[in-house]
């Protein structure tokens, strides 16, 4: 499984990249197919988030630790410090890790929008056995 990932170089510049996260076929009920399933991450905190209605942009932001975004409705679109823009669906995640530099853009549709945020100090770099 791949997730998009928001992160900053030592210059303070925020790009996009990728994390691979290593999934599993493991049963998970009885009698049925095995999922796929990846290792357990250590997550400190988990915010549910309501973007209200009209707050379509978020000028450039640091999120406060390395965090997990998980967008329940709507579109949301991200643009970094080097210019570059991706417009991510409902259901997507994203992993942001630009705690320092200059940061990020985010847009949001014009009726509002639901997410997940799930605090995760360790990013996607130290699964759980």
């Amino acid at each position: 499984m791949r997730c998009l990932r928001i992160y900053a170089t030592p210059d303070g510049e925020s790009h996009f990249g990728e994390v691979d996260i290593a999934m599993t076929m493991k049963p998970a009920f009885p009698d049925k197919a095995p999922f796929e399933i990846s290792a357990f991450y250590p997550a400190s905190r988990i915010r549910f988030s309501h973007i209200p209605p009209g707050v379509c942009e978020v000028g450039f932001h640091n999120p406060p630790d390395r965090l997990l975004a998980i967008w329940l409705d709507g579109h949301v679109e991200f643009e970094t410090s080097d210019g570059e823009v991706r417009r991510l669906p409902a259901g997507q995640a994203v992993l942001v890790e630009d705690t320092h530099g200059k940061g990020h853009i985010s847009r949001h549709p014009e009726e509002g929008q639901n997410a997940i945020i799930v605090m995760l100090p360790s990013g996607l770099d130290a699964p759980l056995d």
